[in-house]
């Protein structure tokens, strides 16, 4: 009893009277800056085609340095003056000539590449025989070099246009196939589950699931194609150039060789180089923006 009577004549505790939220009041200099202004240097170095610019301008400069230094334009231009030869080409018409016949040639046999590449890997897709005889061909032939095939090409189709297209579609399929399956079996069990949720199947599940997972791989195939084929292109008009009539960039670079005319060589090849150019940062870039960027498959 006596501890009852202790306890109860104890004064109650009081506890403190706390807030449930805190907060601290500071004042704004001392606050930490979340977003600041990005000077004009660093949006300049922001922009992606300024950097490439500035790198293409330097290479410019290396070489007209390389050329003053060597001082012999029948081993190597200068820069200036290959501008010049390549001015004079662009104003007679001789290059966008040349260009757009290696142009045309190129685009048929590009595109018939791709049709097949496309067969090949949807055979290899829909059955293990289809896999097996992709693996099996692109065994044999994707080390073969689109130029050795060049001889047969003549006695098959002639001095035409048809021997440059079969060398292109053997240098364009195999590399596209290759990319392209690689990139369906690439492919997650996890998406395909999904789409067969869904109640997608066959061309269906391609279109909607396999083709847009895949198409980073796709469009290396693609890339790597192109390059490719034009490479090929220009080796197969320098080996017998005119075709139909008239030759492409690779005769001309070809017959200004013979001539001795140096500079008009480097202006066939500055024109090979741009037109390169122009399509992977043109062309692909665009491709790869509004679809493997934006679908968010790859960081920039």
């Amino acid at each position: 009893m006596s501890n009852v009577h202790a306890l109860a004549a104890r004064p109650a505790l009081t506890l403190p009277n706390r807030p449930e939220i805190v907060r601290e009041v500071g004042s704004a200099h001392g606050a930490t800056v979340v977003e600041k202004p990005l000077s004009l240097a660093e949006r300049l170095y922001n922009q992606a085609w300024l950097r490439k610019l500035l790198i293409l301008a330097v290479l410019a400069l290396i070489w007209e340095g390389y050329g003053r230094y060597l001082d012999n334009e029948l081993l190597f231009p200068t820069f200036t003056a290959t501008v010049e030869a390549f001015a004079r080409g662009m104003a007679d018409g001789t290059l966008p000539a040349r260009a757009w016949g290696s142009l045309k040639v190129l685009l048929m046999g590009y595109v018939a590449g791709v049709a097949l590449a496309t067969l090949l890997t949807a055979l290899a897709i829909a059955s293990r025989i289809g896999t097996d005889f992709l693996e099996t061909l692109t065994s044999m032939f994707n080390p073969l070099p689109a130029i050795a095939l060049l001889p047969l090409a003549l006695i098959w189709f002639g001095l035409g246009n048809g021997s440059l297209v079969f060398v292109l579609v053997h240098s364009v399929t195999w590399a596209i196939a290759l990319n392209t399956h690689s990139g369906f079996l690439s492919v997650s069990r996890t998406l395909k589950m999904v789409g067969r949720n869904y109640g997608l199947s066959g061309f269906g599940l391609i279109r909607k699931i396999l083709i847009p997972a895949a198409f980073p791989s796709i469009l290396t195939g693609l890339k790597i194609g192109w390059a490719f084929a034009w490479r090929t292109l220009i080796a197969a008009e320098l080996v017998f150039g005119v075709s139909s009539g008239s030759g492409g960039l690779g005769w001309f670079i070809f017959e200004n060789k013979n001539m001795l005319d140096i500079p008009n060589v480097f202006a066939g090849l500055l024109t090979v180089i741009l037109i390169g150019l122009v399509v992977e940062n043109l062309i692909f870039s665009t491709i790869e923006a509004r679809t493997i960027q934006r679908w968010g498959m790859q960081n920039h």
